[in-house]
């Protein structure tokens, strides 16, 4: 039997959702279809702004400019309630009509996006704070309502914990990063381990590297640690336990640098599958309500 356009639309925006973020995919799996699938669309509306600067090859800067720029108009149309060009937006136009995602993080990700169009060199933690604001803090804004969180509370942990994601990304893809001429560690952090550009392009990891990065993982542990109140703002429909997956995989990232001993220019940290699976049981664990932990509970 064949799809409707809109169930390939859906189908388009899982396939993308698999193939470029595999964490993010697993975690999906323990949500109820409805959400499931409007996760799926906006990780490929996100993805398409992305690539729109990664996969830009030869385009000049302001070609690209006006891809974003026609992008940003799209998503504003579709958001206002305007029925989507074409099948390719159909999914993301029938997630915002059931899910009161705002607007604001979805033009600020193109904001943030814009910012690999320049030389990528951050002087101090706050502008790299800001980018990760941009890219990552925003997605939490936006999962947020699709997922169950209504609370007033949810905005800044919400916020934090995308952060948080995403400066462990910066973290784990520094060798990447520089072949691609970018560099998002603070400059003025590096400056205060003896380390700059020139240095971290040597691709080794000092004892003055080792210090710089133990010193960004803890922080980044912080602002996971931070972010932790958000969990219990989902409700427990899978929505909380994709949450918290979520968080604990990011965070195993840092864990898994650790292992390499600092050295990314070696090889990219990731968590295994048999550590997704010890995170799994524990997360699971941690979301068993008293009764089924302690039966006799019940009756006391």
């Amino acid at each position: 039997m064949s799809r409707s356009p809109l169930e390939r639309s859906y189908g388009r925006a899982e396939e993308t959702t698999a193939l470029w973020a595999r964490s993010f995919y697993f975690a999906s799996r323990f949500l109820p279809p409805r959400k499931r699938r409007a996760v799926f669309a906006l990780y490929d509306y996100c993805r398409h702004a992305d690539n729109l600067v990664d996969a830009r090859g030869d385009r000049p800067k302001a070609q690209v400019l006006a891809d974003l720029t026609a992008l940003g108009t799209l998503v504003r149309s579709i958001h206002a309630g305007d029925p989507p060009p074409g099948e390719r937006w159909l999914a993301l136009g029938d997630t915002l009509r059931r899910s009161e995602v705002p607007l604001a993080p979805l033009l600020e990700l193109l904001e943030g996006v814009a910012m690999d169009l320049d030389d990528v060199a951050y002087p101090d933690f706050a502008t790299l704070h800001r980018y990760c604001r941009l890219v990552a803090g925003g997605v939490g804004l936006m999962l947020g309502p699709v997922l169950g969180a209504t609370s007033s509370r949810f905005r800044e942990p919400g916020i934090g914990l995308g952060v948080a994601m995403q400066l462990t990304n910066v973290l784990r893809d520094v060798a990447e990063d520089l072949g691609a001429g970018r560099l998002y560690l603070p400059a003025d952090e590096l400056a205060r381990f003896g380390l700059d550009r020139q240095i971290l392009e040597r691709r080794r990891a000092t004892p003055e590297f080792v210090a710089f990065m133990r010193f960004q993982i803890t922080r980044a542990r912080a602002l996971f640690a931070a972010a932790d109140p958000v969990v219990g703002l989902f409700p427990r429909d899978g929505s909380r336990l994709t949450v918290r997956l979520l968080q604990r995989t990011y965070a195993g990232i840092l864990d898994g640098i650790e292992r390499l001993g600092y050295d990314v220019f070696r090889a990219r940290a990731y968590v295994s599958g048999p550590r997704k699976l010890m995170i799994l049981g524990r997360a699971v664990w941690s979301e068993l309500p008293l009764p089924a932990l302690f039966p006799s509970a019940r009756s006391a």
